[in-house]
């Protein structure tokens, strides 16, 4: 089943726009760093866990982009968001990989796991909740669980990015919606309810 929700990235940046950043207009960067400012850091931050490395993740991953701007050239049909995007994944996991949390964390396994890949609960959490149950799986598996869900990746192109199988992908995603519906299950209710939809970074 194709994941439900689309990328917060998916905004449509105009050639010319691209145009006069490629020359170095400090007011044309300016407002391709303000577009995509939430969502690179709402992805980092549910990949690794803590507002510090996604910040973190935010600066490198513009730094990188703004210093290849003149590279980019939709390759293979690609948008400049989902470039833009692969960037910060790669950031995300380089972030992760540096601070050893995918060896230090254990992939969520059982000895009986459900071909589950649902979408999320549509009302599942104030955003803190949220964000503490997210907190509570392990790094591989809330990264997988991110990208298939909220970004749209397929199991395939996780399996690439990762180095695993799509059999593994599949795995991680049914555990890891199924565990993290019963922590939000278990967490006390709130007033304001969300979905599973990026957050400010100032919020």
């Amino acid at each position: 089943m194709p994941a439900a929700s689309p990328s917060s990235f998916a905004i449509d940046v105009p050639d010319a726009l691209l145009a006069r950043a490629r020359d170095g207009e400090h007011a044309a960067m300016e407002l391709l760093y303000r577009w995509f400012e939430r969502p690179v850091f709402t992805l980092a931050l549910r990949m690794c866990g803590d507002r510090e490395s996604a910040a973190d993740v935010l600066q490198d991953t513009m730094l990188k982009v703004f210093g290849h701007l003149g590279e980019f050239r939709h390759r293979n049909g690609c948008p400049f968001w989902g470039w833009l995007r692969q960037v910060a994944v790669n950031e995300s996991l380089m972030r992760l990989r540096h601070q050893r949390r995918f060896a230090q964390d254990v992939a969520l396994e059982d000895d009986h796991w459900l071909q589950d890949e649902g979408p999320l609960p549509s009302a599942a959490a104030d955003a803190a909740r949220l964000q503490r149950a997210l907190a509570a799986l392990p790094a591989l598996t809330r990264s997988v669980l991110w990208l298939y869900h909220a970004e749209g990746y397929t199991h395939d192109e996780i399996a690439l990015l990762m180095d695993r199988s799509a059999s593994f992908s599949k795995s991680q995603v049914a555990r890891g919606t199924r565990r993290l519906r019963q922590l939000l299950d278990a967490a006390p209710a709130a007033t304001t309810r969300a979905t599973l939809v990026p957050e400010s970074r100032h919020a």
